[in-house]
């Protein structure tokens, strides 16, 4: 079997409707996995990937889920269970961005949502599978963090410590998994350009363009690969504990 290749693997992927999430289950799927999403207050992302899956001949199954509630994570593991099976692979994708604001002016309830969301959800859905991963003897776990979990940005300290975080989980949880061939790794990518960072302003998106190295935005298809390497069978089995950052040279700058 080709080293990257997902034949007869079972894929979840978290926000996978747009942006980076939906690069990653369209990648997965044309390496032969079969692949679940879920999203949240996307329908009509969803609706549309379902049907680029379809025009290909390939099925995806779809939920909305918010990552950050205890209560819709336990449906969406038994929903995923019903129409996928015990999932090989899981890419928590689903995050949440936020305009720049100075940390003094960041509300408890904003602080709140973003680390639910960003960090919260990811414990939550990982806590939902990882078990049975370590049952099974087998499992991929790739999180998305980002570069700015190292490099820090103003305005952005919330956003910050959510994927900091995440980082943290990674490499705490890979020790717990890699006995059990459970490997659970990361991807830090730079600016990419998704909703996410085109809720910037034009002034901001200008700036950051020109600071970075490659000067341009990078596109979620040149993230997807990292996390079909990291998902992959044989070319994931000796990551352990990584974090790859595809920034385009962002952590430089």
């Amino acid at each position: 079997m080709p080293p990257f290749s997902l034949q007869g693997r079972k894929a979840l992927v978290t926000g996978g409707s747009r942006g980076i999430g939906a690069a990653i289950a369209r990648l997965f799927a044309e390496a032969g996995a079969s692949v679940a999403i879920c999203h949240f207050g996307d329908d009509s992302g969803a609706q549309s990937l379902g049907a680029e899956f379809a025009s290909a001949g390939r099925s995806l199954a779809t939920r909305e889920c918010d990552v950050a509630d205890e209560a819709q994570v336990t449906a969406l593991a038994d929903w995923t269970a019903k129409v996928l099976g015990a999932p090989d692979i899981l890419v928590n994708c689903a995050g949440i961005g936020g305009k720049d604001k100075p940390f003094g002016d960041v509300t408890v309830a904003e602080w709140d949502r973003m680390l639910g969301v960003n960090l919260r959800g990811v414990f939550l859905v990982t806590h939902a599978f990882f078990p049975g991963m370590v049952e099974r003897r087998y499992g991929r776990i790739v999180n998305i963090a980002s570069q700015l979990a190292y490099k820090g940005a103003p305005g952005l300290a919330a956003y910050v410590a959510a994927k900091a975080g995440v980082v943290g989980l990674t490499r705490a949880l890979s020790y717990e998994g890699a006995p059990h061939n459970v490997m659970v790794n990361g991807i830090a990518p730079g600016p990419v350009e998704t909703p996410l960072l085109m809720a910037h302003s034009e002034a901001w998106l200008d700036m950051k363009k020109g600071q970075l190295p490659v000067g341009r935005f990078g596109q979620p298809d040149e993230i997807a690969p990292t996390a079909l390497l990291l998902a992959s069978e044989t070319g994931g089995a000796f990551y352990c504990g990584q974090v790859l950052s595809p920034n385009g040279g962002d952590v430089m700058v």
